[in-house]
């Protein structure tokens, strides 16, 4: 049967507005530190499958790089850090759509990816056998800045200065240790935990006490204030299952002790 030209219209302007098609299709931009790569690939996934009709995008990189980036209007509409310092400037600045909220704390560790570094102390460091050792970028990096007070607790700062290698993010850095661009390097334990990390060489976690806590928070920002699906996602990090995962990647929601790491020491 021939459908006319007006019937054709009025049929998709009917289904345009039918809550099926309204859903179908929705998109959000994800800004994450990169310490999040591989949790957030696994939470991905994971909603995906209430929300195949969905498109969730995710850029990784420096949490100081991308507050600056949104304070520029950057298309994102949730913006994850790795300290939550940057998302309560947004909701100060009037960039964000909602509170400010913790999902994770975040923890440092020494990795090699040719040496057993779980025998090994910042205090190795010093070590001129060491030639390159990697951490993040402390300009705008949250786990940079954290190893640079650990390494300046630990009293190294001064004498390994000069050979360290900088990442302009965490998963960057991680390259440069995976690649031998670097013999050693401070990153974060997610990136550790990960298969392909943890099947070369080992880990030492950094005691907490060392540096500033690596509270992680998120925002949806103001780009997404009537976007569905970004609070969708938003409850979702909130969910038993987002949380598992990030436990998975050794994410934890509250700051170990010190009796928890003496053996670190």
């Amino acid at each position: 049967m021939r459908v006319g030209w007006f019937t054709g219209f009025v049929l998709a302007i009917a289904f345009a507005l039918s809550p099926t098609a309204a859903h179908a299709g929705g998109s959000i931009t994800v800004a994450a530190a990169a310490d999040l790569q591989f949790a957030m690939n696994d939470i991905v996934t994971a909603f995906r499958q209430a929300h195949p009709a969905d498109r969730v995008d995710v850029i990784y990189g420096s949490s100081g790089q991308f507050y600056t980036q949104i304070r520029q209007r950057a298309p994102f509409d949730l913006y994850f850090s790795a300290d939550i310092a940057y998302p309560q400037a947004l909701v100060k600045a009037g960039l964000a759509a909602s509170v400010p909220r913790r999902y994770a704390i975040g923890r440092i560790v020494l990795w090699s990816a040719t040496l057993d570094a779980s025998k090994l102390r910042l205090q190795d460091l010093a070590d001129p056998r060491f030639d390159r050792i990697a951490i993040a970028n402390p300009e705008h990096a949250p786990y940079g800045k954290r190893a640079q007070q650990a390494l300046q607790a630990s009293g190294v700062w001064g004498k390994v200065r000069d050979r360290l290698v900088y990442g302009e993010n965490i998963a960057q850095t991680a390259q440069f240790v995976q690649t031998g661009n670097a013999r050693i390097g401070i990153i974060a334990l997610s990136l550790a935990m990960n298969p392909a990390f943890a099947a070369r060489g080992g880990y030492a976690l950094i005691p907490a006490d060392l540096h500033d806590p690596l509270e992680q928070g998120y925002v949806i920002t103001r780009r997404a204030a009537n976007n569905p699906l970004a609070l969708a996602f938003a409850r979702f990090i909130e969910s038993p299952q987002a949380k598992a995962i990030l436990q998975r990647y050794g994410f934890s929601g509250t700051q170990p002790t010190p009796a928890h790491e003496a053996a670190s020491r």
